[in-house]
């Protein structure tokens, strides 16, 4: 990544942290807890946190007894996660600005290196992956959450069938290819990365990811300030058109929830993991 590219990453992501912090990390550190305890991490294990944003991965992991390193490429984010471990009291995780291609850590370092939705946005997965192995120690591993097919993204499918029922005409997201955060939707596609970052014991799990959201205007909080592309999606819509969209979300929300205080919508996640 050239420093104007990695410039203009952190800006994108920095830009978007506050609204990240407050609506997508909430969400996303119940599946985190989940996954990691299928993969056996003990206290005292040294665990890397690759792409950490604010915390969904990192603080779970903290919270086990591991001695946590995270790592992200925006500023901003970085103070987010200090901040939530301060707040939580958990004292060992040290979190870093680093850019996930090039870690600025020494070979053979950790026992588990990990990425929540984060290794999977790069430009160049396969750089950022092998950059996980080298830092991993030999006979620790890797693992990877990442979304499956954004068909089974409840919550980009209900966003993007409101944009485009409230505005005609409204572009559909790029499938060909996908965007990057669903670059190893397909399983296989997933298996391979991981084997082509010299893993060997490779394990490809699917799960489902359930998120409660209280309204529309919840819904689309998180959606905007998930990733930049998603706010660029939506950046020239006026105040009118952002309304409508939300009154046809909530319309799609209230018929999920049946009446009920939540909606509940489900994503689709692959989790690899290998031994190096």
């Amino acid at each position: 990544m050239t420093a104007k590219e990695l410039s203009e990453t952190q800006a994108a992501w920095d830009e978007i942290a506050d609204g990240f912090d407050e609506y997508a990390t909430p969400l996303t550190i119940s599946f985190a807890e989940a996954v990691l305890q299928r993969v056996d991490l003990e206290p005292e294990m040294r665990f890397l946190d690759v792409a950490a944003g604010s915390g969904a991965l990192s603080i779970p992991a903290a919270h086990l007894g591991a001695e946590v390193v995270a790592t992200d490429i925006s500023p901003a984010m970085v103070e987010l996660l200090t901040a939530r471990a301060r707040n939580e009291d958990l004292t060992d995780i040290e979190v870093r600005v680093m850019d996930g291609h090039a870690l600025e850590l020494e070979d053979n370092t950790f026992d588990i290196s990990a990425s929540q939705n984060g290794i999977s946005t790069f430009p160049d997965m396969q750089r950022g992956l092998r950059e996980m192995v080298r830092v991993t120690k030999p006979g620790g591993r890797v693992l990877i959450l990442a979304f499956g097919p954004p068909t089974e993204a409840e919550f980009l499918t209900f966003f993007m069938g409101a944009l485009q029922a409230a505005i005609p005409g409204f572009d559909s997201l790029p499938m060909d290819p996908p965007p990057l955060p669903f670059q190893v939707a397909n399983p296989e596609n997933l298996r391979a990365q991981l084997a082509d970052a010299g893993l060997d014991n490779i394990r490809i799990d699917t799960d489902t990811w359930d998120t409660e959201f209280q309204s529309a205007t919840h819904l689309w909080n998180m959606v905007v300030n998930s990733n930049p592309i998603a706010g660029a999606l939506v950046t020239d819509l006026s105040q009118e058109q952002i309304a409508e969209v939300q009154k046809v979300l909530d319309t799609k929300l209230r018929e999920r929830s049946g009446g009920s205080d939540a909606a509940v919508l489900t994503t689709r996640m692959n989790i690899g993991s290998g031994t190096k």
